[in-house]
C-alpha cells in the first residue's frame, strides 16, 4: 500500500440497462463505495427503426457523476469508465462523431455470421479470436456496415469506453479487455488479428487497419482530462474497460480453483485462466475466450441473464402488476420447483418485445406450461438460470481440464437470495455472493494500482475486494 492513507477514485459503470457512477474510498486496505450518480439507459430507435445508444447524453451523465464525485472528494485521483462489450462509433478525421452507434440488440447483423463464414470459416475465426459466435460481435456488425457509403470519412473506430475517455482526454486508444469482446483480436497474442482485418478490408471493403486505434492494457494511465472538462484536470485511467473484465478483478477468490458468475442484464460464467482454449471441442461449445488484467484469459459463456425477467416484469407493469424485483423473489418462492425450466439461451429471448409469449412457446415446445402467475414465471427464469449456470460451469471445467471447489457470484445477481441458493443446488458447489457493486469496484481496483495506492498483482487487489465485501455463503 502507499505510504498515503486514503486515496478516492470514480468509476463510471455502464451496463446496458442503466448506469452509475461510483465513488471508491481505499483506506485501511478497504475500499468503501458510494453511489453518487445513477441513470437509465436502453438503446434507442432513429428514424429507421435502428436502436442506438444515445451517446451525447451517457457523455452528460457521467461527466455530471464525476463532478459529483469530485465535489465530494476534491482530492480525487483518478476517474474511469467500463460498459457493455462488442459496440463502437465512428469519429471523423477532425474527431467528431458521425453518428450514434448501433445497440447490439439492433437486428442488422441477422444472418451476417453466416455469410461472413462463407469466405472465413468459423473454426478459423475462433482459432484467431477465440470468441463465442453470437450474431453481434463487432466483427458481423463491420460486415454488416459494409455498404455504408461514410467509411471514406472515418478517421478512427473507437469502442464505446475507448469513445468516452477520448472526450474526456483527447487521447484514442483501444483497450485490451473489450478490445477482445469483438472477434478482431488475436487474443493468444493480445493483438490485432492481421488475417481477421484483411479479410474484413479485402472481402467486405471495411477499412479497419486505417481507423482501428492503438491497443493499451488495463491500469493504462491515458492522460488528465482536458481543461474545462472538470473543476480540474483529472488522471483518466484506461480500466478493464469490458465490465465483465472488471467484475472479474472483484471476484474475492483466495484460490484459482472457482468458478464466477457474474450476474446482472448477462450472466457471464466461467473460469479465469493463464491461457485460451481454443480447441474445436470448445469451439463446439461455442465457448469465449475474452482477455483480463494481467495476461489472464476470461473463459466463459454468455449466458441470457436477468434480462429476460426484466422484460417480464415491463409487460407486467403495462398490465397494470407493478412488482418489484424483492416481490417477484419472494413470489417465486412460493412458486414450485422446476416446474418450468426452459432454454434461457435460445436467441428468440435477445430482443425486447413479448417476453411472456416467447417463454410460453419455448415451454410449449419442450411440453410443459408456463405458469400463468409472476411468481410462477420469475421461479421458471431463475430455475432455468440456475441450471444453465450448472451447466456451463460443467462445460468449462471439462474443456479446460480445471477443477473448481466454488461458485462466486458477483453483480446485481448476487443480490438475489433465491438465485444464489438454486445455484448452490444446481452445481452441488458452495456458492459465495458478493460484492453486488463488483463491476464497480473491480474498476476502482485497477486505478488504485494504477496510481500506486495497490501494489501487487491480482491476489492483492482481490485481498481489498475480500476486505472491502459483505459475502454470503450458501451451501448446496
Amino acid at each position: 500500500m502507499s505510504a498515503v492513507t486514503r486515496h478516492a477514485f470514480a468509476a463510471a459503470d455502464l451496463g446496458a440497462s442503466s448506469g452509475r457512477v461510483i465513488l471508491g474510498v481505499l483506506e485501511g486496505g478497504r475500499f468503501t463505495l458510494e453511489e453518487v450518480h445513477r441513470f437509465g439507459n436502453g438503446g434507442v430507435p432513429d428514424a429507421a427503426g435502428s436502436l442506438r445508444w444515445d451517446i451525447e447524453t451517457l457523455y452528460g451523465e457521467v461527466l455530471e457523476g464525476f463532478r459529483r464525485a469530485l465535489a465530494r472528494e476534491p482530492e480525487l485521483a483518478s476517474v474511469g469508465i467500463d460498459t457493455w462489450g462488442v459496440d463502437y462509433g465512428r469519429l471523423s478525421a477532425s474527431g467528431e462523431l458521425l453518428e450514434q452507434p448501433f445497440c447490439y440488440r439492433d437486428g442488422r447483423t441477422d444472418g451476417v455470421p453466416e455469410r461472413f463464414f462463407a469466405g472465413f470459416p468459423a473454426e478459423r475465426l475462433y482459432a484467431e479470436s477465440g470468441l463465442q459466435v453470437l450474431s453481434f460481435n463487432t466483427v458481423f456488425q463491420l460486415a454488416a456496415a459494409a455498404a455504408d457509403p461514410r467509411w471514406d470519412e472515418v478517421g478512427r473506430l473507437l469502442f464505446v469506453p475507448d469513445l468516452l475517455n477520448h472526450r474526456l482526454t483527447g487521447v484514442a486508444a483501444a483497450e485490451v479487455t473489450f478490445a477482445s469482446t469483438s472477434a478482431l483480436l488475436d487474443v493468444a497474442g493480445r493483438r490485432w488479428s492481421e488475417p481477421v482485418l484483411t479479410h474484413l478490408e479485402d472481402a467486405w471493403g471495411v477499412p479497419v487497419t486505417r481507423v482501428l486505434p492503438d491497443l493499451v492494457e488495463p491500469g493504462t494511465v491515458l492522460g488528465p482530462t482536458l481543461p474545462g472538462v472538470l473543476d480540474r484536470p483529472v488522471p483518466v485511467v484506461a480500466v478493464a474497460s469490458h465490465d465483465t473484465a472488471s467484475a472479474v478483478v472483484a471476484v474475492p477468490a483466495a484460490s484459482d480453483r472457482v468458478a464466477y458468475i457474474s450476474s446482472g442484464t448477462w450472466s457471464l460464467v466461467g473460469l479465469e485462466l493463464p491461457a485460451p482454449v481454443l480447441t474445436e471441442a470448445s469451439r463446439a461449445a461455442n465457448f469465449t475466450n475474452e482477455l483480463g488484467v494481467d495476461g489472464t484469459v476470461r473463459y466463459l459463456k454468455n449466458v441470457m441473464g436477468l434480462w429476460v425477467l426484466g422484460e417480464c416484469a415491463k409487460q407486467w407493469r403495462a398490465a397494470g402488476l407493478d412488482h418489484t424485483w424483492v416481490d417477484l423473489v419472494a413470489l417465486a418462492e412460493e412458486a414450485p420447483a422446476r416446474a418450468c425450466v426452459v432454454d434461457i439461451d435460445d436467441p428468440r429471448l435477445l430482443p425486447p418485445g413479448d417476453m411472456l409469449g416467447r417463454l410460453a412457446d419455448l415451454a410449449r415446445e419442450t411440453g410443459q406450461e408456463l405458469p400463468a402467475d409472476p411468481g410462477g414465471v420469475t421461479r421458471c427464469i431463475l430455475d432455468s438460470l440456475a441450471v444453465a449456470y450448472r451447466d456451463a460451469i460443467r462445460a468449462a471445467c471439462a474443456l479446460s481440464g480445471r477443477e473448481v471447489e466454488a461458485v462466486h457470484i458477483v453483480g446485481g445477481g448476487s443480490q438475489n437470495t433465491l438465485l444464489c441458493r438454486l445455484t448452490a443446488e444446481a452445481t452441488g458447489l458452495p456458492v459465495i455472493a458478493g460484492p453486488a457493486e463488483g463491476t464497480a469496484l473491480g474498476n476502482l481496483l485497477v486505478q488504485a494500482r494504477a496510481m500506486g495506492a495497490i501494489e501487487g498483482g491480482l491476489a492483492e487487489m482481490r485481498a481489498v475486494a475480500r476486505a472491502s465485501s459483505d459475502l454470503v455463503t450458501y451451501l448446496p
